[in-house]
Formats: structure tokens, sequence, C-alpha cells
């Protein structure tokens, strides 16, 4: 997180102008960039140019106000389905700021429907399970934003999301209809309670619920159930859990959404851990199936509320 600067002062950023770059987003996460070339600056007369021979080139630096904090940058990212692109954001949290990335469809033009998505207790919204989800929805025309939020306070966690909820809500670039809140592990549990104030209040806005890896106990302490809040939800809700995760019995789970009062899908992955890591399976193997399910149950749940 980014610790919001003293309203009295400007923002400043530093702006060079570069071509257009291309990202691959691997499916570990990590990302290649591409075709990053600086262009080159306006030419200055002859007795400058001799003059500035073995200096380092100077940025020109602008002053944007506050509240509101520039994006970062912008890029274009080719996946195999599609060309889709990426925008880094900070979004406003109290006094500090959250890191997050949009990831959007080549023409934007069609886009009604968004996807929040944010990681576990561990790692960031750079998690190749949300990288890839993120990129794969953009793709076929979802507004997808992921966010970095540190902490094991599902309280803080919570807040954090319900940030990041508004600030979609009120983007007026990107407009959407409407929104799917979703999460891995600890971050499901944040959608999760989320969505529990969504149903209790009506919220029109919330179209769905997706849990990956939901923990629903502890490991080794299936006694103690963390289904408080999913017992109070009543919008439409998917869980994409590994059949052999340690923080999600299949028999327990599967109890649990018997006695939920919305239409609920479970998709197991066989043989996989909490970390959705199976015997057999390749890790693009799982990343397609996790991202088929959940681009399928979408479309279907939309089609639905329309119907």
């Amino acid at each position: 997180m980014q610790q919001l600067p003293d309203p009295g002062m400007a923002f400043t950023t530093t702006i060079t102008t570069m071509q257009q770059q291309h990202q691959h987003t691997d499916h570990d996460g990590s990302a290649t960039m591409t075709g990053l070339q600086e262009m080159s600056p306006p030419r200055l007369p002859r007795p400058q140019r001799r003059s500035q021979k073995g200096k380092k080139k100077k940025m020109r630096t602008i002053a944007i106000p506050p509240p509101s904090p520039p994006n970062v940058s912008v890029m274009s990212v080719h996946t195999d389905e599609c060309l889709c692109f990426q925008e880094k954001i900070t979004i406003p949290f109290g006094d500090k700021y959250l890191d997050a990335i949009l990831s959007l469809p080549r023409d934007c033009s069609g886009v009604r429907y968004g996807v929040l998505l944010t990681h576990g207790a561990g790692g960031d919204m750079n998690f190749s399970h949300l990288v890839s989800l993120a990129s794969y929805l953009a793709s076929h025309g979802l507004l997808c934003l992921r966010f970095t939020c540190k902490g094991l306070n599902l309280v803080y966690r919570t807040k954090a999301y319900h940030a990041v909820l508004a600030y979609v809500k009120s983007h007026e670039e990107y407009r959407v209809a409407g929104a799917f809140l979703a999460g891995r592990s600890m971050g499901s549990r944040a959608a999760t309670s989320l969505m529990r104030t969504a149903s209790e209040q009506d919220d029109s806005f919330i179209q769905g619920l997706i849990c990956l890896s939901y923990p629903l106990h502890p490991p080794k302490a299936k006694s103690k159930l963390r289904d408080e809040d999913l017992l109070l939800i009543t919008k439409p809700a998917l869980f994409i859990s590994g059949s052999a995760d340690e923080m999600c019995d299949k028999t327990l789970m599967t109890n649990l959404v018997r006695k939920i009062k919305a239409p609920v899908k479970i998709h197991w992955v066989e043989n996989a851990n909490h970390g959705l890591t199976a015997k057999g399976k390749t890790l693009e193997d799982v990343l397609s199936d996790v991202n088929e399910q959940t681009l399928v149950w979408i479309q279907q749940t939309l089609k639905s509320e329309m119907a």
C-alpha cells in the first residue's frame, strides 16, 4: 500500500513518452515485456546538443493535484485468446492507497459487467491464478479489477474490498451495470463478508460471488467452520476447490451448500490441494479449467438474471 501524500502538496509523476509496449503473462504469474522502446527526444539546436553530451537525459515532471492519484501506466497485453489491456491504478483506502490492475477487453465500448479479484493471506494480486483469470475474463468481454491488500485481519480486508467496490461503482470512464465479487482463499472470505452485506441490503449492483479455494476450516480443525457469512448470502455463488483441499473438506462443503438459500455451484478440481495443485495436472491444465468454469458460470448467471 502507498501512504497518502500531504493534502497540501501536489502529486508529481514523471512521464516518459514510450511506444506501445506488449506484455506476455506467463502461467506462473510473471510478465515478460517486449517491444518497449523510448521515443527520441525533440531535436535540439546544435549548440545545446553539444552541451548535453555525456549528461543523463532529464525527464519532464508535471504536478497532478490531489485527491485522485495518477494511473501508473497503461499496457497492452496479448493473450492466447485476444488482445486486452491492463491499466495500473491506485485506489484510495483511508489514509493509504491500494495497488490494483484493471484488465479490459480490446473494445471497451460493450463492457457491461465486471469482476473484482483479490488474493489470499499470502502473496498479492500477481498470484498466477488471479493474473490468468483476469486476462481470460477480460478477453471475453468483462472488466476485471484485481487488487492487493496485505494483512491477516478479515475485518480490515473486508473494508479494503468495500473501498474497491465503491471505486468501481463510481468509475466514470468504465461504467458497468454490475459486478461479481471474487477472491482466493482468505480473499474469498473477504468477498463473502461483503456479499453478506450486499444480500442484506439487496444491492442490485452485485451479481454474484466467486470463491477460489474457500478456506471452510483451518487445517486439521474441521469442527471450526467458517460458514457464518455463507449461510446468509442470497445471491448466486460459485465455489472452485480442490477435492483434496486440507482447508475445505468435500463432505462438509457439500452439506453446507445445501443450507445456503441461493443458487450455488461447486466445481471440484480432482485431487487438487488448497493451492489447486494436483498430481498429473500441469498448472496450465488447472488454470484453463478454472478460467473456463468461471466464465461459463458468469454467463449462465447473467442469462438467468435477464430472463
